[in-house]
């Protein structure tokens, strides 16, 4: 595997860079740091996600991998990382994660050509966000023993059931649907997915606030909500195997790494300026174990997500799947331990938000707070180790008695 970049990816480097660089000046001072709370918090938040995602919408970069049949540019996997390094790195929003990083993939997967004709160019163009109908009260990790139903009757699906820790509800125009259509079934047979429009009657979307008071998740309740069978996307009762499809697109990203490389930037300009017992705190012999630690985290992770791309342009798609998991798996723990070391080495400091005299504006408070999260939700970080056991590694699974 070679790692360097050819001229014309390091020429499509430097024209996202500049991009981005140019663009996120004119976010507004309620993104604050941006992530998922930047975005879904405040309306002038979510404001600004649609503004950029006008903006990568006329440049084609929101649909840059798709088939050109679809409007897409066909770009290779490598320009499609590169992409995401870079506006990771600058902590940037407009790309849909839910339309574009899963739910039209999925639909170029499994939709019918009238389906894709329909529901594809609304997310080309930044015009259509969505949001996941996947987790339930009793059914996360264990997404297959969902119960909300979705019953045929006539032209139309009737659904019952409730969603929860759904990222952006309150925000999104549409929702991609995990139901149970057979309800004789068990686990992941009789499961079909579906596109539904948020503003369909029946629907009451419920805030589940941080304790902060900040707004990103919602609890959502069905009652009696038609969903016409046109919406039914891909063979119903085979959803799981779609579903299955759309958690790996999820996973394959490589934005957190560069994230956590900017973070790391802004710390060592603070212990380079910060002066502690007469001397910068750059000399400190703990700080500077930590910091190295956190630099070769980042560069390994930088690695494994380019590796994730050489295997996309193998065809190793059976060896994907284990990476996509190791991916996740590393990047939520690398930002974990960048936020603890960082506090850390801030001290008391570390533990001010929004205040002047807060180091780096804050932002490792919000990332101590956020990247437990990040272990969690997605695929938690065990179900992950679990899959690089039994796929990657040829582990039998434990059964237990």
């Amino acid at each position: 595997m070679d790692f360097k970049l050819t001229i014309a990816e390091e020429t499509k480097k430097q024209e996202f860079e500049e991009f981005f660089e140019h663009e996120m000046k004119n976010a507004p001072p309620q993104f604050g740091n941006g992530g998922l709370e930047g975005i879904y918090d405040t309306e002038e938040g979510f404001a600004f996600h649609k503004y950029m995602a006008d903006k990568l919408a006329q440049k084609g970069w929101l649909s840059m991998g798709w088939p050109k049949k679809y409007g897409g540019q066909e770009a290779s996997i490598m320009e499609q990382v590169i992409f995401d390094e870079v506006r990771g790195y600058y902590n940037a929003p407009g790309v849909d994660g839910f339309a574009v990083g899963m739910f039209a993939p999925t639909l170029i997967a499994g939709a019918t050509e009238e389906q894709k004709a329909r529901l594809l160019p609304p997310i080309r163009e930044g015009k259509a966000f969505y949001c996941q109908g996947w987790s339930e009260p009793d059914a996360g990790s264990d997404l297959a023993s969902l119960t909300t139903t979705a019953t045929r009757k006539g032209d139309y699906f009737v659904v019952n059931g409730q969603k929860t820790w759904t990222t952006g509800a309150h925000r999104a125009d549409y929702m991609f649907l995990l139901a149970r259509t057979d309800p004789d079934s068990k686990r992941g047979k009789g499961l079909s997915v579906f596109h539904l429009k948020m503003d369909r009657p029946g629907i009451q979307v419920r805030p589940l606030l941080y304790m902060n008071g900040k707004h990103v998740f919602n609890e959502v309740f069905f009652n009696d909500v038609k969903i016409p069978a046109e919406d039914l996307i891909g063979v119903e009762g085979e959803g799981w195997a779609l579903t299955r499809q759309t958690m790996n697109f999820e996973r394959s990203g490589a934005g957190g790494f560069s994230g956590a490389k900017r973070y790391l930037e802004q710390l060592i300009d603070y212990v380079k300026t910060t002066v502690r017992n007469g001397q910068p705190l750059s000399k400190d012999p703990n700080a500077r174990r930590k910091i190295a630690k956190l630099f070769i985290g980042a560069e390994v992770g930088k690695t494994l997500a380019y590796k994730i791309a050489w295997m996309h342009q193998k065809g190793d798609f059976s060896g994907l799947i284990t990476a996509a998991s190791a991916s996740k798996l590393y990047s939520t723990e690398l930002a974990q331990k960048l936020a603890n070391y960082a506090t850390e080495i801030m001290g008391l400091y570390g533990q001010l938000e929004e205040d002047p005299w807060a180091p780096m504006g804050g932002t490792m408070t919000d990332l101590y707070q956020m990247s437990k999260g990040a272990t969690i939700y997605a695929g938690t970080n065990e179900i992950q180790r679990n899959l690089i056991a039994w796929v990657g590694l040829g582990l039998p699974r434990l059964k237990l008695k």
